[in-house]
This record gives structure tokens, sequence and C-alpha cells, in this order.
């Protein structure tokens, strides 16, 4: 196997595409998604101050399989982001392919107000 072609190595290269396209403001926040094999985790970030404003995962979210839990925590964010009246954010995947937890988190976090 060549060295750069490691599942750890694609990700990283796609999380740097991906970042280079994608920037959070004040006005449109980046919403970031991390999954690692047992959590899955959410941040709302404004990326001008550096600060995250909301946060979710699913270790706040104990009940189902891991595909629910990612909905709730959409699910979760979007009520964390209505609460800091935060409407439109900027879809930050981080280098994970849009299906399974990704898919959920984000669909859920639509259905529930946030637009991106």
């Amino acid at each position: 196997m060549k060295a750069g072609n490691t599942k750890i190595v694609k990700r990283a290269r796609r999380q740097k595409r991906i970042r280079s396209k994608v920037f959070g403001t004040a006005e449109k926040p980046r919403l970031s998604i991390y999954r690692s094999n047992k959590f899955t985790y959410a941040q709302i970030i404004d990326d001008v101050s550096a600060k995250t404003l909301v946060s979710a995962s699913d270790v706040d979210v104990k009940n189902g399989g891991k595909l629910s839990r990612a909905s709730d925590v959409g699910k979760l964010v979007a009520e964390r982001a209505k609460e800091k009246k935060i409407k439109k954010v900027v879809f930050d995947r981080g280098g994970f392919i849009y299906a399974g937890r990704v898919k959920a988190l984000a669909e859920s976090a639509r259905s529930n107000g946030l637009d991106f």
C-alpha cells in the first residue's frame, strides 16, 4: 500500500479541499461535522472571531443506533442555533462522504429550521 492512499490521508485531503472553499462569518457561520467510530459531533463556528457559537453531540443523546442519534444531533444543533438566532449556515462535512450519519444529521438540521 502506498503511503498517500490511506483512509486518513484521503480524508485529510478532502477536508483541506473543502475548507479552502467554506468559510463561516458572523452572518453565516459554518456548521462543522465530525464523526468518530462511536459518536457524531456538530458545531456552528464563526471563523472570523474563531469562536464556537453552538455545539451538540450524541454523547448528549443516548438512545437508538448511530443513525438515529445523528439525526437527533441535527435536531439539537438546529434548536440551539434558533436560540442564538442563527438561521443560515455554511455546511462543512469535514471530509466525510455525504451519506449515512452525515446525511441524516444534515437533513435533520434542515428540517428543524437551519438553512444551508
